[in-house]
């Protein structure tokens, strides 16, 4: 039998049409986002067993548009764009395990199929959508600049629905990115039974964060959000109660693994 290789499906002798490479996966890129409150009880519907809300502020959220470019430490590609390039926005909220705080993605969307993969490893609820925000230049004839007035829009679409969009205009600089997104992930990797009526086969608990982490000025300023009813999807139902605040901040991120909080497989 041949040893098969590869980080991720698919397995071959060689490993080299594994869709993902093995971490650390680094990423540049490019955040916009709105922290705002929704009704703590939507919130605590997304915590699954053993989460529980925040202890403060329970009903904060962050909805995060980014614009990235990612590699291996092959850097290979950085120079197959396709490969490195992708978009994604999703919403954090926080939530409480034995008396620590954390952040947690409860919904996602991405552009590329390799994002959603390292999502399954990650535990990422990544589905298939359109994103698009406003990119900087230090050239204006085109483009707004990160100073104060550059105004930046963004917008997210799925099953052929536009599910939310946003406007920010910068106002000054900040001391931070927000509050909500600035603890480590708790996320759950769940994989169900193969046979009908079993229990899951494997389901985790995990925390993982940066492992390196650098950042330029933060800019805070006015924004609006909305967000739209779809047949397919339940955004809406966190809906907006209150703005807390809009960001945008120009990242550098090296993920290299996560640990276990708990096993939930019986």
């Amino acid at each position: 039998m041949p040893e098969l290789k590869g980080f991720a499906p698919p397995y071959t002798s060689t490993g080299r049409s594994a869709l993902i490479p093995d971490p650390p996966w680094f990423y540049s890129g490019d955040l916009l986002t709105v922290e705002y409150r929704t009704d703590p009880a939507r919130v605590a519907e997304l915590l699954p067993a053993p989460l529980e809300l925040a202890p403060e502020d329970p009903g904060a959220g962050a909805f995060i548009w980014a614009d990235w470019q990612s590699c291996s430490g092959a850097r290979g590609e950085l120079l197959d764009p396709v490969r490195s390039q992708y978009k994604e926005a999703f919403v954090v909220v926080r939530c409480s395990f034995e008396g620590q705080t954390f952040s947690r993605c409860v919904y996602i969307w991405v552009d590329k199929d390799f994002a959603i993969a390292r999502g399954m490893h990650q535990g990422y609820p990544k589905k298939l959508g359109t994103m698009w925000q406003t990119r900087p230049h230090p050239f204006a004839q085109g483009a707004p600049q990160i100073a104060a007035g550059g105004r930046f829009g963004a917008s997210l679409a799925a099953g052929d629905r536009r599910l939310a969009e946003a406007v920010l205009t910068l106002r000054e600089e900040s001391e931070t990115n927000g509050f909500v997104n600035s603890h480590p992930m708790a996320h759950h990797r769940i994989y169900p039974g193969i046979g009908r009526g079993t229990s899951d086969a494997y389901a985790e608990l995990i925390s993982s964060g940066a492992a390196e982490f650098e950042a330029g000025p933060a800019w805070s300023g006015d924004v609006d959000l909305r967000l739209f009813e779809s047949p397919t999807e339940e955004l809406a139902r966190l809906e907006v109660d209150e703005i807390i605040g809009g960001y945008y901040r120009q990242v550098g991120v090296v993920w290299n693994g996560g640990r276990s909080l708990a096993t939930l497989t019986d």
